[in-house]
Protein backbone atom coordinates (compact mmCIF):
# COMPACT_ATOMS: atom_id res chain seq x y z
CA UNK A 1 0.00 0.00 0.00
CA UNK A 2 2.74 2.25 0.67
CA UNK A 3 6.05 1.25 -0.69
CA UNK A 4 7.03 -1.43 2.14
CA UNK A 5 8.55 -4.46 0.64
CA UNK A 6 9.61 -6.91 2.45
CA UNK A 7 11.32 -11.18 1.35
CA UNK A 8 11.25 -10.38 -2.74
CA UNK A 9 13.18 -7.14 -1.78
CA UNK A 10 14.39 -3.91 -0.07
CA UNK A 11 12.66 -1.03 0.57
CA UNK A 12 14.48 1.45 -1.53
CA UNK A 13 14.37 3.79 1.47
CA UNK A 14 16.77 1.11 3.12
CA UNK A 15 18.97 0.94 1.22
CA UNK A 16 20.07 5.06 1.74
CA UNK A 17 19.04 4.98 5.57
CA UNK A 18 21.25 1.95 5.94
CA UNK A 19 24.25 4.38 4.30
CA UNK A 20 23.90 7.42 6.78
CA UNK A 21 25.22 5.82 9.83
CA UNK A 22 27.29 2.42 9.85
CA UNK A 23 29.51 3.21 12.68
CA UNK A 24 29.58 -0.31 14.90
CA UNK A 25 28.26 -0.30 18.54
CA UNK A 26 29.10 -2.60 21.35
CA UNK A 27 27.18 -5.94 20.30
CA UNK A 28 25.10 -7.76 23.25
CA UNK A 29 24.37 -10.74 21.62
CA UNK A 30 23.44 -14.36 22.76
CA UNK A 31 22.97 -18.13 21.98
CA UNK A 32 19.03 -19.63 21.85
CA UNK A 33 20.64 -22.35 20.54
CA UNK A 34 22.91 -23.80 17.84
CA UNK A 35 21.26 -21.46 15.05
CA UNK A 36 19.35 -18.81 16.96
CA UNK A 37 21.06 -15.94 18.64
CA UNK A 38 19.03 -13.24 20.51
CA UNK A 39 20.40 -9.84 19.62
CA UNK A 40 19.28 -6.79 22.53
CA UNK A 41 20.88 -2.92 22.19
CA UNK A 42 18.94 0.28 22.77
CA UNK A 43 16.52 2.55 20.28
CA UNK A 44 14.25 5.66 20.47
CA UNK A 45 14.31 5.88 24.57
CA UNK A 46 14.03 2.15 25.08
CA UNK A 47 15.04 -1.10 24.11
CA UNK A 48 15.26 -3.56 21.46
CA UNK A 49 15.46 -7.50 20.68
CA UNK A 50 15.94 -8.84 17.85
CA UNK A 51 16.28 -12.99 17.54
CA UNK A 52 16.87 -14.90 14.38
CA UNK A 53 18.31 -17.68 12.44
CA UNK A 54 22.22 -17.97 11.31
CA UNK A 55 20.49 -20.71 8.83
CA UNK A 56 19.09 -18.39 6.31
CA UNK A 57 17.09 -19.31 2.79
CA UNK A 58 20.56 -20.40 1.44
CA UNK A 59 22.63 -22.24 4.16
CA UNK A 60 24.22 -20.40 7.43
CA UNK A 61 24.17 -16.55 6.71
CA UNK A 62 28.07 -15.22 6.07
CA UNK A 63 27.63 -12.55 8.48
CA UNK A 64 28.76 -12.87 12.02
CA UNK A 65 26.16 -11.94 15.34
CA UNK A 66 28.16 -8.90 15.93
CA UNK A 67 28.16 -7.66 12.49
CA UNK A 68 24.72 -7.94 12.12
CA UNK A 69 24.21 -5.99 15.79
CA UNK A 70 26.62 -3.02 14.22
CA UNK A 71 24.22 -3.27 11.15
CA UNK A 72 21.09 -3.19 13.62
CA UNK A 73 22.78 -0.07 15.82
CA UNK A 74 23.36 1.69 12.51
CA UNK A 75 20.06 1.66 11.54
CA UNK A 76 18.22 2.82 14.74
CA UNK A 77 20.54 5.60 14.92
CA UNK A 78 20.03 6.70 11.67
CA UNK A 79 16.24 6.58 12.33
CA UNK A 80 16.85 8.68 15.80
CA UNK A 81 19.24 11.35 14.20
CA UNK A 82 16.15 11.85 11.41
CA UNK A 83 12.42 10.97 13.67
CA UNK A 84 13.40 11.60 17.23
CA UNK A 85 11.75 14.47 19.13
CA UNK A 86 13.81 14.35 21.92
CA UNK A 87 16.96 14.41 19.97
CA UNK A 88 17.70 18.24 19.98
CA UNK A 89 20.02 17.58 16.76
CA UNK A 90 17.63 15.21 14.73
CA UNK A 91 15.79 16.71 11.33
CA UNK A 92 12.78 16.77 13.23
CA UNK A 93 13.56 18.58 15.76
CA UNK A 94 15.01 21.20 13.38
CA UNK A 95 12.43 21.22 11.06
CA UNK A 96 9.76 21.75 13.95
CA UNK A 97 11.94 24.87 15.10
CA UNK A 98 11.44 26.36 11.54
CA UNK A 99 14.87 25.71 10.13
CA UNK A 100 15.88 24.54 7.05
CA UNK A 101 16.94 21.14 6.65
CA UNK A 102 17.66 18.60 3.75
CA UNK A 103 15.84 15.82 4.57
CA UNK A 104 16.73 12.33 4.18
CA UNK A 105 15.00 9.19 2.41
CA UNK A 106 13.50 8.39 6.43
CA UNK A 107 12.21 11.46 6.56
CA UNK A 108 10.23 11.97 3.54
CA UNK A 109 9.13 8.22 3.30
CA UNK A 110 7.79 8.29 6.37
CA UNK A 111 5.94 11.68 6.08
CA UNK A 112 4.44 10.55 2.71
CA UNK A 113 3.41 7.26 4.44
CA UNK A 114 1.72 9.34 7.59
CA UNK A 115 -0.04 11.37 4.96
CA UNK A 116 -1.41 8.59 3.35
CA UNK A 117 -3.12 6.79 6.83
CA UNK A 118 -4.44 10.54 7.54
CA UNK A 119 -6.09 10.37 4.22
CA UNK A 120 -7.06 6.32 4.64
CA UNK A 121 -8.44 7.15 8.57
CA UNK A 122 -10.35 10.33 7.55
CA UNK A 123 -7.84 12.52 9.67
CA UNK A 124 -7.89 10.10 12.74
CA UNK A 125 -4.16 9.41 12.54
CA UNK A 126 -2.41 12.86 12.11
CA UNK A 127 1.04 13.02 12.60
CA UNK A 128 0.96 16.72 12.39
CA UNK A 129 -1.89 17.15 15.40
CA UNK A 130 1.60 17.51 18.08
CA UNK A 131 0.65 20.41 19.64
CA UNK A 132 -2.76 19.35 20.39
CA UNK A 133 -0.57 16.43 22.22
CA UNK A 134 1.66 18.98 23.80
CA UNK A 135 -1.36 20.84 25.34
CA UNK A 136 -2.84 17.79 26.99
CA UNK A 137 0.97 16.52 28.71
CA UNK A 138 1.57 13.96 25.88
CA UNK A 139 3.98 15.18 23.24
CA UNK A 140 7.42 16.43 23.88
CA UNK A 141 6.50 19.30 25.81
CA UNK A 142 5.38 19.64 29.39
CA UNK A 143 1.14 20.32 29.80
CA UNK A 144 -1.58 21.23 31.79
CA UNK A 145 -5.63 20.74 31.56
CA UNK A 146 -6.45 23.39 28.81
CA UNK A 147 -9.27 25.12 28.48
CA UNK A 148 -11.92 24.46 25.63
CA UNK A 149 -11.28 27.83 24.13
CA UNK A 150 -7.80 26.75 23.75
CA UNK A 151 -8.32 23.19 22.44
CA UNK A 152 -10.34 24.70 19.67
CA UNK A 153 -7.21 27.21 19.05
CA UNK A 154 -5.15 24.85 18.67
CA UNK A 155 -7.04 22.57 16.70
CA UNK A 156 -7.83 25.55 13.68
CA UNK A 157 -3.33 25.98 14.13
CA UNK A 158 -2.28 22.24 13.64
CA UNK A 159 -3.29 19.24 11.16
CA UNK A 160 -2.13 17.55 8.46
CA UNK A 161 -5.22 18.76 6.00
CA UNK A 162 -3.24 21.56 5.64
CA UNK A 163 -0.15 20.36 4.09
CA UNK A 164 1.10 18.83 0.82
CA UNK A 165 1.20 15.53 0.72
CA UNK A 166 4.74 14.87 -0.38
CA UNK A 167 7.79 16.36 0.59
CA UNK A 168 10.02 16.22 -2.31
CA UNK A 169 8.14 17.95 -4.56
CA UNK A 170 8.15 21.02 -2.15
CA UNK A 171 12.42 21.13 -1.61
CA UNK A 172 14.72 24.37 -3.15
CA UNK A 173 17.19 23.90 -5.68
CA UNK A 174 19.67 23.22 -2.59
CA UNK A 175 17.54 20.12 -2.10
CA UNK A 176 16.32 21.53 1.47
CA UNK A 177 12.78 22.64 3.20
CA UNK A 178 10.95 24.37 5.89
CA UNK A 179 8.05 23.63 7.67
CA UNK A 180 6.26 26.67 6.19
CA UNK A 181 7.49 25.20 2.62
CA UNK A 182 4.70 22.67 3.32
CA UNK A 183 1.75 24.33 4.29
CA UNK A 184 -0.75 24.91 1.29
CA UNK A 185 -1.82 28.49 -0.55
CA UNK A 186 -5.47 27.93 1.02
CA UNK A 187 -4.36 26.53 4.50
CA UNK A 188 -6.98 28.34 7.11
CA UNK A 189 -5.94 31.59 8.26
CA UNK A 190 -4.87 31.19 12.00
CA UNK A 191 -3.14 27.97 11.18
CA UNK A 192 0.44 27.77 12.39
CA UNK A 193 4.30 26.74 11.50
CA UNK A 194 3.80 23.02 11.28
CA UNK A 195 5.21 20.43 13.78
CA UNK A 196 5.27 16.69 13.22
CA UNK A 197 5.44 13.78 15.95
CA UNK A 198 5.77 10.40 14.30
CA UNK A 199 5.23 8.44 17.88
CA UNK A 200 2.29 6.66 16.31
CA UNK A 201 4.24 5.05 13.51
CA UNK A 202 8.51 5.23 13.75
CA UNK A 203 8.77 2.33 15.94
CA UNK A 204 6.37 -0.23 13.66
CA UNK A 205 8.28 1.94 10.87
CA UNK A 206 12.02 1.08 12.36
CA UNK A 207 11.13 -2.79 12.88
CA UNK A 208 10.15 -2.90 8.93
CA UNK A 209 13.52 -1.14 8.24
CA UNK A 210 15.41 -3.54 10.34
CA UNK A 211 13.52 -6.73 8.64
CA UNK A 212 14.62 -5.21 5.44
CA UNK A 213 17.98 -5.11 6.62
CA UNK A 214 17.60 -8.69 7.89
CA UNK A 215 16.05 -10.21 4.84
CA UNK A 216 19.11 -8.45 2.68
CA UNK A 217 21.63 -10.99 4.64
CA UNK A 218 19.30 -14.14 3.74
CA UNK A 219 17.69 -14.39 7.22
CA UNK A 220 14.12 -16.11 7.21
CA UNK A 221 13.69 -17.03 10.47
CA UNK A 222 13.36 -13.70 12.79
CA UNK A 223 11.37 -11.54 15.21
CA UNK A 224 11.96 -8.00 16.24
CA UNK A 225 10.71 -6.32 19.26
CA UNK A 226 11.35 -2.51 19.14
CA UNK A 227 9.23 -1.46 22.03
CA UNK A 228 7.17 -3.56 22.05
CA UNK A 229 6.01 -3.05 18.29
CA UNK A 230 6.85 -6.68 16.63
CA UNK A 231 7.63 -7.44 12.91
CA UNK A 232 8.43 -11.24 12.72
CA UNK A 233 8.70 -13.84 10.22
CA UNK A 234 9.51 -17.85 9.95
CA UNK A 235 9.73 -19.90 12.70
CA UNK A 236 11.27 -19.79 16.38
CA UNK A 237 13.94 -21.80 18.01
CA UNK A 238 11.47 -24.49 18.60
CA UNK A 239 10.71 -25.16 14.76
CA UNK A 240 6.75 -23.42 15.71
CA UNK A 241 5.79 -20.48 14.11
CA UNK A 242 6.48 -17.70 16.87
CA UNK A 243 3.85 -16.42 19.47
CA UNK A 244 3.34 -13.13 20.54
CA UNK A 245 1.66 -12.19 24.26
CA UNK A 246 -0.91 -9.28 24.34
CA UNK A 247 -0.55 -7.55 27.66
CA UNK A 248 -3.29 -6.85 30.23
CA UNK A 249 -4.64 -3.55 30.38
CA UNK A 250 -4.56 -1.98 33.72
CA UNK A 251 -2.85 0.42 35.50
CA UNK A 252 0.61 0.42 36.54
CA UNK A 253 1.13 -2.58 34.09
CA UNK A 254 4.27 -0.55 32.99
CA UNK A 255 6.08 -4.03 31.52
CA UNK A 256 5.30 -5.49 28.52
CA UNK A 257 5.41 -9.24 28.92
CA UNK A 258 4.87 -8.70 32.91
CA UNK A 259 1.03 -9.31 32.93
CA UNK A 260 -0.69 -11.01 29.67
CA UNK A 261 -4.24 -11.15 28.75
CA UNK A 262 -3.88 -13.39 25.69
CA UNK A 263 -1.77 -14.97 23.01
CA UNK A 264 -1.61 -14.74 19.18
CA UNK A 265 0.45 -17.09 17.28
CA UNK A 266 1.24 -16.58 13.90
CA UNK A 267 1.04 -18.17 10.70
CA UNK A 268 5.02 -18.76 9.96
CA UNK A 269 4.79 -16.18 7.47
CA UNK A 270 5.81 -12.09 7.92
CA UNK A 271 3.50 -10.17 9.68
CA UNK A 272 3.70 -6.86 11.94
CA UNK A 273 1.76 -6.94 15.11
CA UNK A 274 1.46 -3.88 17.08
CA UNK A 275 -0.58 -3.17 20.82
CA UNK A 276 -1.72 0.32 21.87
CA UNK A 277 -3.25 1.25 24.84
CA UNK A 278 -4.65 3.62 27.14
CA UNK A 279 -3.44 2.17 29.96
CA UNK A 280 -0.04 3.18 30.49
CA UNK A 281 -0.02 7.17 30.05
CA UNK A 282 -2.19 8.69 31.23
CA UNK A 283 -2.80 11.68 34.06
CA UNK A 284 -6.26 12.23 36.55
CA UNK A 285 -7.46 15.37 37.10
CA UNK A 286 -10.62 16.16 39.28
CA UNK A 287 -11.46 12.66 39.26
CA UNK A 288 -11.81 12.38 35.72
CA UNK A 289 -8.44 10.11 33.72
CA UNK A 290 -7.21 11.65 30.42
CA UNK A 291 -5.98 9.01 28.58
CA UNK A 292 -2.50 9.66 25.62
CA UNK A 293 -4.67 9.28 22.48
CA UNK A 294 -6.08 12.22 21.39
CA UNK A 295 -8.47 12.48 18.88
CA UNK A 296 -6.81 14.92 16.22
CA UNK A 297 -10.60 15.70 14.75
CA UNK A 298 -12.07 16.58 18.18
CA UNK A 299 -8.31 17.45 20.46
CA UNK A 300 -9.81 15.87 22.94
CA UNK A 301 -8.65 12.43 24.38
CA UNK A 302 -10.68 9.58 23.09
CA UNK A 303 -13.34 8.75 25.58
CA UNK A 304 -14.08 4.92 25.25
CA UNK A 305 -14.31 1.41 26.81
CA UNK A 306 -11.78 0.14 24.51
CA UNK A 307 -8.25 -0.38 26.23
CA UNK A 308 -6.32 -1.85 24.12
CA UNK A 309 -6.27 -2.75 20.73
CA UNK A 310 -3.61 -5.06 19.01
CA UNK A 311 -3.42 -4.95 14.53
CA UNK A 312 -1.53 -7.25 12.73
CA UNK A 313 -1.09 -6.30 9.49
CA UNK A 314 1.50 -7.17 6.33
CA UNK A 315 4.23 -4.95 7.73
CA UNK A 316 4.80 -2.99 11.43
CA UNK A 317 4.47 0.30 10.13
CA UNK A 318 0.61 -0.37 9.11
CA UNK A 319 -0.24 -2.25 12.44
CA UNK A 320 1.06 0.39 14.31
CA UNK A 321 -0.54 3.37 12.71
CA UNK A 322 -3.85 1.51 12.30
CA UNK A 323 -3.73 0.02 16.26
CA UNK A 324 -3.33 3.94 16.82
CA UNK A 325 -6.68 4.56 15.10
CA UNK A 326 -8.38 2.05 16.33
CA UNK A 327 -7.89 3.45 19.88
CA UNK A 328 -9.28 6.86 18.27
CA UNK A 329 -12.18 5.45 16.95
CA UNK A 330 -12.99 2.74 20.03
CA UNK A 331 -14.53 -0.39 20.12
CA UNK A 332 -17.67 -0.45 18.30
CA UNK A 333 -16.23 1.27 15.02
CA UNK A 334 -13.03 -0.31 15.38
CA UNK A 335 -14.44 -4.48 15.07
CA UNK A 336 -16.37 -2.61 12.01
CA UNK A 337 -13.10 -1.78 10.60
CA UNK A 338 -11.00 -4.53 11.29
CA UNK A 339 -13.77 -6.62 10.14
CA UNK A 340 -13.98 -4.90 6.65
CA UNK A 341 -10.52 -5.68 5.96
CA UNK A 342 -9.46 -9.11 4.79
CA UNK A 343 -5.60 -7.73 5.13
CA UNK A 344 -6.15 -7.12 9.15
CA UNK A 345 -6.78 -9.07 12.35
CA UNK A 346 -7.42 -7.72 15.51
CA UNK A 347 -7.31 -8.27 19.33
CA UNK A 348 -9.46 -5.84 21.29
CA UNK A 349 -9.53 -5.76 24.90
CA UNK A 350 -12.43 -3.31 26.17
CA UNK A 351 -14.19 -2.35 29.56
CA UNK A 352 -16.73 -4.32 30.04
CA UNK A 353 -17.64 -2.75 33.64
CA UNK A 354 -15.51 -0.95 36.28
CA UNK A 355 -15.93 0.48 39.83
CA UNK A 356 -13.73 1.88 42.50
CA UNK A 357 -12.23 -1.76 43.48
CA UNK A 358 -12.24 -3.36 40.24
CA UNK A 359 -12.29 -3.75 36.55
CA UNK A 360 -14.07 -6.44 34.31
CA UNK A 361 -12.55 -7.25 31.03
CA UNK A 362 -13.72 -8.28 27.29
CA UNK A 363 -12.32 -9.80 24.76
CA UNK A 364 -12.74 -9.36 20.53
CA UNK A 365 -10.83 -11.27 18.00
CA UNK A 366 -10.84 -10.90 14.57
CA UNK A 367 -11.98 -14.39 11.68
CA UNK A 368 -8.17 -14.63 11.44
CA UNK A 369 -9.07 -15.92 8.12
CA UNK A 370 -5.70 -13.14 6.44
CA UNK A 371 -3.12 -16.66 7.60
CA UNK A 372 -1.05 -14.01 9.86
CA UNK A 373 -2.39 -15.87 12.44
CA UNK A 374 -2.85 -19.57 13.21
CA UNK A 375 -5.18 -19.60 15.93
CA UNK A 376 -6.84 -17.27 18.57
CA UNK A 377 -6.00 -15.78 21.36
CA UNK A 378 -6.41 -17.81 24.16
Amino acid sequence: MFNLMHKDGMNKSFISIFALCVAAISATVSCTSDKYVSITGYAQGGSYVVKLNLQGRDGRIGVSPEKIKAGIDSVTVALDNSLSGYNDKSLLTRFNNGERIVPDSIFTDIYRISYGFFEETGGAFDVAAGPLFDIWGFGFKEGSMPSDEMVAEVRESCGMRALYPDISGRVADDGSVCSSDMVKDDAPRKYGKPRLNFNAIAQGYTCDIVADYLYSLGVKDMLINIGGEIYCDGLNPSGKPWTVGVDRPVDGNNTPGAMLEGTLTTGGGPCGIVTSGNYRKFYVKDGRKYAHTVDPRTGYPASDSLLSATVVAKDATTADALATYCMVIGFEKSKEFISSRPDLEGYLIYAKSSSADSLSFGTWESSFDSGFLSRSAE
